[in-house]
């Protein structure tokens, strides 16, 4: 989020975020796509507080494309930072070969491959994304460049996929 629209999340706002949302079980576990960005960071400390005061947790998936020499241990600082503020780190590694072509589309769909998967062998029903405002406009800006048509649209909230509920609170 830039700067001018920057500002705390209380803990009453961001439980109205996550209501919105819902619903959510009892005791909610919930998966925190944690890049290691402000925004990822931030959601993984607000979603924890808010589980846990509900009986729940939040567990941090750090996702390690391997498409650098230096990503492993830059995924394992990750987890160190999650694991430090009681989060549960879980990191994931894109194995296989990597393309020539097309990577930033490749490990996109790679990222939301490993999250989604782990969600469903763990029995996690939330996934938690922090894109925020900013990257809604980008990506609405994205889609207009490239002539999406009519009805261009943002990133949806929530959307329900075969195995788990996809979520950004923070749009």
């Amino acid at each position: 989020m830039s700067a001018e629209h920057a500002r705390p999340l209380g803990e009453a706002e961001f439980a109205g975020l996550m209501e919105a949302c819902g619903p959510f079980e009892h005791s909610p576990l919930v998966a925190v796509a944690t890049s290691g960005g402000a925004d990822s960071l931030a959601l993984a400390l607000l979603a924890h507080d808010w589980a846990v005061r509900r009986g729940g947790r939040a567990i941090g998936l750090v996702v390690d494309h391997a498409l650098r020499r230096e990503s492993a241990t830059e995924a394992a600082e990750v987890a160190a930072w999650l694991g430090a503020a009681g989060i549960e780190p879980v990191v994931l590694r894109w194995h296989g070969p990597k393309p020539c072509g097309g990577v930033q589309a490749a490990a996109r769909g790679a990222r939301y491959a490993l999250l989604e998967s782990w969600c469903r062998d763990a029995g996690v029903l939330h996934l938690l994304l922090g894109h925020q405002r900013d990257d809604q406009a980008e990506t609405v800006l994205m889609r207009r460049r490239r002539r999406a048509g009519p009805g261009l649209a943002g990133m949806a909230p929530t959307v329900e996929t075969r195995d788990v509920r996809v979520t950004r609170p923070l749009l």
